[in-house]
């Protein structure tokens, strides 16, 4: 190797960085307004994640505007949900420990300081996507399943909030790849030396995402999942890698200890999750050709299939 190449090479560090940018102001008459960088990513997870489901809706005989009007009522719900879920998980900082009220109940809003509960987000976001379903009239079966591979993606990209705000991630490391954590933030954990490396948990999910996706697009190319068995098999995946990304980390989190194990709250729930979506996976798969693939709900079908007329007439 060339000198200059083998001096640029070694002055590549062999770390993540922390970061050294957050967010930015915009100045008002009355102060400024902070733009978070966690709250970019989840926007842009949004963006994106909403921009392959609406792809995959028009494939499948949907209409974009049913798309935007059942996200309406998704979305918020997903939010609350997500932040519900993460105070329920994480009370302590809300509560105090053992609810002794201690806490500060004024950041429980605070989204934009990190703290979503993706289970939370799934639940109630579903809830307003069936909302939104039945006041477009389309089949909640169908939504889901179009919007499993852009679920994952905005997932994927979102994660990365964590990495601005220099939370939830993984023990100690000595890998090329491990995490800078700014000594100074309140997350840096006590008891370790400045300097330290932390396993970059936020990384290793969004890429267990990214191939998600693919997979998801793949297996649904060639057999053309149905009746909602694509969204479970999405829930089977993501759980899968949940579990022993969750399993790393070294944040604060609620225990619970089962059949003599404690593990962290977010990995039980893991592993019940993906327990019922292969449970109901496999059932959906038995019942397979009872129902319709469609994307209207019965009744609705003509009505759908002359607003799809007219949409190709005014193309």
């Amino acid at each position: 190797m060339p000198a200059a190449l083998a001096d640029a090479a070694s002055a590549v560090p062999a770390v993540i960085p922390s970061p050294d940018w957050s967010g930015f102001d915009i100045p008002l008459p009355w102060g400024a307004l902070r733009i978070h960088a966690y709250a970019l990513c989840i926007l842009a997870g949004i963006v994106v994640g909403l921009w392959l489901t609406a792809r995959r809706w028009r494939a499948r005989g949907g209409s974009t505007d049913a798309i935007w009007d059942i996200a309406v009522w998704a979305i918020p719900a997903g939010i609350v949900g997500g932040r519900l879920y993460h105070v329920f998980s994480s009370p302590d900082r809300y509560f105090g420990p053992g609810f002794n009220g201690t806490g500060d109940l004024s950041a429980i809003p605070r989204v934009w300081e990190g703290g979503l509960g993706i289970w939370g987000a799934v639940a109630l976001g579903a809830v307003g996507a069936w909302i939104g379903c039945r006041r477009t009239g389309v089949r909640l079966t169908a939504f889901i399943d179009a919007a499993a591979p852009g679920l994952l993606l905005a997932q994927a990209i979102g994660r990365w909030g964590n990495y601005f705000n220099q939370e939830l991630f993984g023990g100690p490391t000595g890998l090329p790849w491990g995490l800078e954590v700014d000594v100074s933030n309140p997350n840096f954990p006590p008891g370790y030396a400045p300097g330290t490396l932390f396993h970059p948990t936020f990384l290793y999910e969004s890429l267990w995402n990214l191939a998600g996706v693919v997979i998801l697009l793949l297996l649904d190319r060639r057999l053309q999942f149905r009746g909602g068995r694509l969204f479970w098999l999405y829930a089977c995946y993501y759980t899968l890698g949940r579990v022993w990304i969750e399993a790393m980390r070294i944040d604060n989190a609620e225990m619970v200890t089962l059949a003599g194990i404690t593990a962290r709250l977010n990995v039980w729930t893991s592993i019940l999750v993906f327990a019922v979506s292969l449970a109901v996976f496999i059932v959906l798969t038995v019942r397979r050709g009872r129902e319709s693939d469609g994307v209207a709900l019965p009744g609705r079908e003509a009505a759908e299939r002359a607003q799809a007329e007219a949409r190709e007439a005014r193309a």
